[in-house]
């Protein structure tokens, strides 16, 4: 089922399979800035990853010695939610542990995503409780795609990423397994505030970035006023990724990142994990703003 929040500048739709934003549209100049899902390039829209960013080495995580197999992303982008609580500018959703999550990840958790509409912007916050019975561990990230149809004839040189702070940025670089090559990486912006993008960037995959310094970064155009304006809580690294000759970017702020190719640690000796004590609650947010 999906459901549609609205004002009078802007709608969001959100379908209860992943708890996914799957449009958010101006209705001043009628333009749609997410992705529409389009199987050519890429099913998604803006799916949440739990509780893994990227690949785990293998498709495995490894917890107490005993090895889980899970997907790229997580589940939960994939897994159903439930509506536990609706209003006029506002939708909750939920999705806990089941049989089918204890296979992949043996903790036990509740999973809260909250969309909030002001005007022309959107805050989606999460919200992880740990309902076991000791310390859980997991990742989190976003992975939103935009549309880079500002004007009907823009190509993706036309389009640059603006940082409100200025970065020295290493790129690191995924194999087909997307884990990280462990070792290998390539410095693309210096002290600067600006990433111009230009297809070539993706020829090799995503762009991966470690400890942004930036809180807000968006995505403009040389051609057009139009901008997305993404701000993050806790969210220091970063991806960034356009499949080939694709009409969309990626920017994707996360709470952790892929297996490098040589790890073959426990789960909880990830990069980046989040330990969440019994009983204790996580939260973690960003926000969308259009222009």
């Amino acid at each position: 089922m999906i459901k549609r929040l609205n004002n009078n500048v802007a709608s969001v739709s959100v379908n209860e399979n992943g708890g996914e934003m799957i449009s958010f549209k101006s209705l001043v100049s009628g333009y749609e800035y997410l992705w529409n899902g389009d199987s050519n390039y890429w099913t998604g829209h803006a799916p949440l990853l739990f509780p893994i960013v990227c690949a785990a080495k293998n498709r495995e995580i490894k917890i107490e010695g005993q090895k889980y197999t899970i997907g790229n992303h997580g589940f939960a982008r994939g897994s159903k939610f439930k509506l536990v609580e609706e209003s006029e500018n506002q939708l909750t959703y939920l999705l806990e542990y089941n049989d089918e999550t204890l296979k992949m990840y043996p903790y036990k958790f509740k999973l809260y995503i909250k969309y909030l509409l002001e005007d022309n912007k959107v805050t989606i916050k999460y919200t992880i409780e740990n309902v076991d019975e000791k310390a859980i561990y997991f990742s989190i990230g976003t992975h939103p795609g935009f549309n880079c149809k500002f004007t009907e004839s823009d190509k993706l040189e036309d389009y640059y990423i603006e940082f409100d702070q200025k970065e020295t940025m290493n790129r690191l670089f995924m194999n087909g397994n997307n884990e990280l090559i462990n070792g290998q990486s390539e410095l693309v912006m210096e002290d600067d505030k600006v990433l111009y993008l230009k297809k070539e960037m993706f020829e090799k995959g995503a762009m991966v970035f470690r400890n942004m310094n930036s809180k807000e970064v968006t995505l403009k155009s040389k051609t057009s006023d139009k901008s997305v304006k993404l701000s993050y809580d806790n969210l220091p690294y970063m991806g960034i990724w356009q499949p080939e000759g694709a009409p969309f970017i990626c920017i994707e702020p996360w709470h952790g990142i892929a297996d490098h190719d040589a790890f073959d640690g426990e789960f909880k000796e990830k990069e980046m994990i989040i330990k969440l004590e019994e009983k204790g609650a996580y939260n973690t947010s960003y926000s969308i703003e259009v222009k």
